[in-house]
């Protein structure tokens, strides 16, 4: 698509969104869809059900909860609970307040609470229970700003002590509040909902904090609201969809498909509170869509290989032949390429005879959207699904640009791309082969950060992603590596080491590697010991166990075993656990046969 395509896209979708924000859409669907089931949670008694009309009424109740206890338009609230109905109704009800939600990581230490609470000021915080509580109180007396804490579970409010610090008030006090306030004067919302524009903020974000300190990004309504609307045009999910909500809702990815697309499509969002569960909540909900993050789809990967390798040989026999016809039909799906009439007919046998049923054990049976993006996903694992009938949609995005700026559509995707850039949104390569984008998903920059934010955006509004990529002749676009990784040889040459580093990880003796070779004339690869690398292992796969096998898979490849070592890794005093290691040296062609995808 030329630029003038680019901003007839970009005009196209402003139109649809133009002068409406999150409180819009909720009112919308729940006029629309009122009876409709909108957020169910799951407890031994089975589910229980929110529908779109008491979704909102407890919204706009806990809007008036937080304008009782003082919250002003523009003020952070601060969530810390897992993925429950509760959450979604604390986040819009700070929405609806005209302040903003932040939920903070669920593995954020004390340190990294303070850091962020002090950071945007935030005003409530609202925590599920005794463990997020814990981590709060002891950080408390240094965010003066703090005036509220909301605690769901009413027996992990602490007592007392007295000393300054927030008042502590339990969630169904809290919400009694709202219901009162807002049956006595509902135009106390009604005026901060009336207030609200595109404009304005509708939740802030916190990087991980892997490499420093976490950074707050500020998404807008018109942000989130068009994200939501090229992502409704790329992937085309269906109306009234079933969704699984199980990845930290302090995550970009996470809001769009679990708080706002739903909004949208008045879909209706399932909680599971622990991802570990995702497995036992994906047989019982049967999304229509499913993102993961290319762990996630390695591990039901291995889930659905251990049932399978217990069918009988002769059934076994069947599966593979059906999936070979599966994966001729998704990778001649791929841009550029046709399906015979003939390829789509044996396809369509198959997959009902043979594929849906295995779909099933797993609860991918409706799933019509799967998608993946955060780091480089394994042909392998692509190859799997495509055996089983589902095409893994690869995307790629940053916090910094509100969720995905390119997609695989099922309509044109291409095996190894992140896909092309959504609707409206520029992409280009700088020198270096840096990803530059521009657009209206953009943010303008980091909270209380001017120096990242001058780097991060620069004159012309091109956002500079960090990603090194290339963009082949259709538009598609490949993920290399971070410009902070890459490798520079003794001998000059640019080396990509994810690149590499995903190659190595197709050996099935090969969980994780490490590339290494700054000013080096040659690269180094180390690699732990895993479950499936030890003696037992290798023997399961047929290895010998003497001889580290990768020479044999991996061409131009050298190796050699540095003996097992023995250190410190925790545990009772005096206890050790032994570790092994392999260093490989790379003495071929310094580029790698296949790139990694992002």
């Amino acid at each position: 698509m030329g630029h003038n395509g680019v901003l007839r896209a970009r005009r196209d979708v402003e139109n649809e969104i133009r002068g409406l924000t999150l409180v819009d859409w909720l009112r919308e669907t729940a006029e629309e869809e009122a009876d409709a089931p909108a957020l169910s949670d799951h407890s031994d008694d089975g589910w229980t059900t929110v529908t779109w009309r008491d979704y909102r009424q407890s919204v706009l109740e806990l809007a008036s909860a937080y304008i009782d206890t003082g919250v002003l338009p523009g003020d952070v609230v601060a969530l810390m609970m897992a993925n429950r109905s509760e959450h979604l109704l604390a986040d819009l009800g700070a929405v609806h307040a005209g302040a903003v939600p932040l939920t903070v990581y669920a593995t954020f230490s004390s340190e990294q609470i303070a850091y962020i609470a002090a950071d945007c000021s935030a005003r409530v915080a609202v925590l599920e229970g005794a463990e997020q509580v814990g981590r709060w109180l002891p950080v408390l007396e240094r965010l003066p700003e703090l005036h509220t804490v909301v605690v769901l579970d009413a027996s992990a409010i602490p007592e007392s002590t007295g000393r300054p610090g927030p008042e502590f008030i339990s969630w169904a006090e809290f919400t009694a509040i709202g219901r009162r306030r807002q049956a006595g004067s509902p135009e106390l919302v009604e005026a901060r909902t009336a207030a609200i524009v595109p404009g304005d903020n509708a939740t802030l974000l916190y990087t991980s904090g892997t490499t420093g300190d976490p950074k707050g990004v500020f998404e807008t309504h018109h942000q989130v609201l068009y994200q939501v609307t090229v992502t409704r045009r790329a992937m085309k999910p269906p109306e009234r969809g079933v969704t699984l909500s199980y990845l930290p809702l302090a995550h970009i990815a996470e809001r769009i498909l679990s708080v706002y697309l739903p909004l949208r499509l008045a879909g209706h969002i399932h909680f599971c509170p622990e991802p570990t569960q995702l497995a036992a909540y994906l047989a019982k909900v049967r999304p229509h869509s499913l993102f993961g993050v290319p762990r996630v789809w390695e591990k039901i990967q291995a889930g659905l290989t251990a049932a399978l390798s217990a069918s009988p040989e002769e059934q076994r026999s069947a599966i593979e032949s059906a999936s070979e016809v599966a994966r001729a039909y998704i990778e001649s799906g791929q841009y550029g390429r046709e399906r015979t009439p003939e390829l789509e007919q044996h396809f369509a046998k198959v997959d009902e005879q043979v594929l849906a049923p295995i779909r099933a054990l797993v609860g991918l049976d409706r799933a019509q959207i799967c998608i993946t993006a955060a780091a480089p996903v394994s042909e392998e694992v692509l190859r799997f699904f495509s055996g089983i009938g589902v095409l893994i949609q690869d995307v790629y995005g940053m916090t910094e640009n509100c969720g995905a700026v390119t997609v695989n559509r099922r309509d044109a995707y291409r095996f190894g791309s992140v896909g092309r850039a959504v609707d409206g949104m520029e992409i280009r390569t700088a020198d270096g082969g840096e990803l530059l984008v521009r657009g209206p998903l953009n943010v303008g920059g980091y909270l209380n950060r001017p120096e990242d934010s001058a780097a991060l955006v620069d004159e012309d509004k091109w956002l500079h992603t960090g990603d090194v990529g290339r963009i082949d002749e259709d538009s598609f676009i490949y993920i290399v590596d971070r410009k902070k990784e890459i490798m520079i040889t003794s001998g000059g040459e640019n080396i990509a080491p994810a690149a590499i580093e995903n190659l190595l990880k197709e050996h099935p003796l090969v969980g994780q590697a490490m590339a290494c070779g700054d000013n080096r004339p040659y690269l180094l690869r180390c690699s732990p010991s895993t479950p499936r690398s030890r003696p037992a292992g290798r023997r399961a796969r047929g290895c010998p166990t003497p001889t580290w096998p990768l020479s044999r898979s991996i061409p131009r490849c050298e190796t050699r075993w540095s003996g097992p070592s023995t250190r410190r890794t925790g545990g009772s005093p005096g206890s050790s656990r032994s570790r092994s290691g392999c260093c490989c040296r790379w003495s071929g062609p310094l580029r790698p046969r296949s790139s990694p995808r992002r």
